[in-house]
C-alpha cells in the first residue's frame, strides 16, 4: 500500500538519494520507499519515458540538452514531492546543477557512498551509459573526483553501500533517517 505520508523517518521531507553512477540509487531507494510505504521516483527512469533513453539523448541532442531535461525533471519531482516522505532517486550528475543543489535543500538528502571497486562489476555489466564509453573505469573514477566534493556537500545523510543486501542497506538507511530526524527534532526544541 502506497500513501502519501508527511511523518516518518525525514519528517515529512522528500529523501533524495545522490551518489555516482551504478551506486545502487535505484535500488536502494526502491527498497526504501517499499519498506516506508511511500512512493519512489527515479528521474532517470521518468526522463526515459517521456523523452526516450538517456544515450540517445546524449548521442542526439548532447549532453547539454539532457541536462536541462534532467534539471527540469528533477525540480518536477521534487515539487510533486513537497510536504511527503517520497524517495527520489537522481542521476549521478543531476547536483552538478545549482538550481537541484539549491532544491536539495528542501529535502532530506542521502549520500550513497562507495569506491570504484564497489561499482566495477556493475559498470562492465552495463552498457548503456553514455559518459562511460570507452575506459568505462578511468571516466567513472574521473567523475567521481569531480562530483564527491558536491555529493559530501549536499548530503544530510552518507551511507556507505560497500557491503551488504539491498535489504540490509535499506534497513541501514531506514535506521539513519529515524536517527537524523530524531536529531534534528532536539535541535529543534
Amino acid at each position: 500500500m502506497l500513501h502519501h505520508s508527511s511523518t516518518g523517518p525525514a519528517g515529512g521531507r522528500p529523501i533524495v538519494l545522490i551518489g555516482p553512477m551504478a551506486v545502487g540509487k535505484s535500488a536502494i531507494g526502491q527498497q526504501l520507499a517499499q519498506q516506508l510505504g511511500v512512493r519512489f521516483i527515479d528521474t532517470d527512469a521518468v526522463i526515459v519515458a517521456g523523452h526516450g533513453s538517456i544515450a540517445d539523448i546524449f548521442a542526439g541532442r548532447g549532453e547539454h540538452a539532457f541536462r536541462e531535461i534532467e534539471a527540469r525533471t528533477v525540480a518536477d519531482a521534487v515539487e510533486d514531492a513537497a510536504g511527503t516522505t517520497t524517495v527520489i532517486s537522481l542521476g549521478g550528475g543531476a547536483v552538478l546543477d545549482s538550481g537541484t543543489q539549491q532544491l536539495m535543500g528542501r529535502c532530506t538528502v542521502v549520500y550513497l557512498e562507495c569506491d570504484a571497486d564497489t561499482v566495477a562489476g556493475r559498470i562492465a555489466r552495463n552498457s548503456g551509459r553514455p559518459l562511460l564509453a570507452g575506459d568505462a573505469m578511468g571516466r567513472w573514477t574521473a567523475m567521481f573526483a569531480t562530483r564527491r566534493p558536491v555529493y559530501e556537500r549536499l548530503a544530510d545523510i552518507t551511507l556507505d553501500v560497500r557491503h551488504g543486501s539491498i535489504p540490509e542497506l535499506g534497513a541501514r538507511l531506514e535506521a539513519a533517517l529515524r536517527h537524523h530526524a530524531a536529531a534534528k527534532q532536539e535541535v529543534e526544541k
